[in-house]
């Protein structure tokens, strides 16, 4: 009973989902909706502009802060464990906050330059 239940109910949700889709109104596009969007840049203008810096530093300051937090996010189950996993993840918290210091004092933090 429960084969069949399931069969049924796996032929009969897929089917009223294209019932619905194919009796959706269809939309009109217009051509700034059809046109490629590139990261906000437009792709229609010479490729070869220079592009900002600050979009750089900000992908990778995203991608740096995304694996700091997948670097620490196991760590409260490694606190009960071993005083090594906590010397490392109390450097790698340093490094970070060091490096951040220095990219401060070095002026690349600011933005309205």
């Amino acid at each position: 009973m429960n084969l069949i239940t399931m069969i049924l109910l796996t032929t009969t949700i897929p089917l009223i989902l294209i019932t619905f889709n194919h009796l959706a109104p269809k939309t009109n596009p217009d051509m700034e909706k059809l046109s490629p969007y590139e990261c906000g840049f437009s792709p229609l203008e010479n490729a070869r502009l220079p592009l900002s810096i600050q979009f750089f530093l900000i992908a990778i300051f995203f991608l740096l802060f995304d694996l700091e937090i997948a670097l620490l996010l196991p760590i409260p189950w490694a606190l009960n464990t071993s005083t090594t996993t906590t010397m490392w993840m109390l450097l790698l918290i340093l490094l970070l906050t060091l490096g951040l210091a220095y990219e401060w004092n070095q002026g690349a933090l600011d933005w309205a330059k």
